[in-house]
């Protein structure tokens, strides 16, 4: 189970809560961080946040801070969809063009590239949709509260 700290930005009494998640990078994270290329790009950008509902039996204040979880398989079939799916369309689309100027006999490298490009295009899209759909239906559960944040201002 993959485990992400959230923060409770409302609570309604109808059973759900909605939790704000920052997406973290990866940068900053190595000892390379001061001289990496990659690490300055990611430092220029802000941090993401996402925003979404959890239905709850429970109770929790604003501002408190949730451990959430998310299985593994789901992420797992959502990279499949966004990966390889389109890889896979690519090869066909290749493959498909290639036949299919051995049959018009013209140029097969052309009709391959074009082939391959329409394949692997076509194949993000559908996946990217199919991950979306996957996404929507497999919302992480509450495996804890951790509390309110110490407010050091006082």
């Amino acid at each position: 189970m993959m485990e992400e700290v959230a923060k409770v930005v409302a609570n309604s009494n109808s059973g759900w809560v909605v939790v704000e998640v920052e997406m973290k990078s990866a940068c900053n994270h190595c000892e390379s961080s001061d001289s990496c290329g990659t690490s300055a790009v990611a430092k220029a950008f802000s941090a993401k946040v996402q925003r979404f509902s959890i239905q709850t039996e429970g109770v929790f204040a604003q501002g408190e801070r949730l451990k959430l979880g998310l299985p593994e398989s789901v992420i797992l079939k959502a990279a499949l969809l966004v990966y390889i799916l389109p890889l896979l369309g690519f090869f066909i689309g290749a493959y498909s063009g290639n036949l299919f100027a051995i049959g018009l006999e013209v140029n097969q490298d052309l009709l391959s590239i074009a082939g391959a490009l329409i394949g692997g295009v076509s194949a993000w899209a559908i996946g990217k949709k199919w991950a979306i759909a996957l996404e929507e239906k497999a919302l992480p559960i509450i495996i804890k509260s951790l509390g309110r944040p110490i407010d050091i201002a006082q």
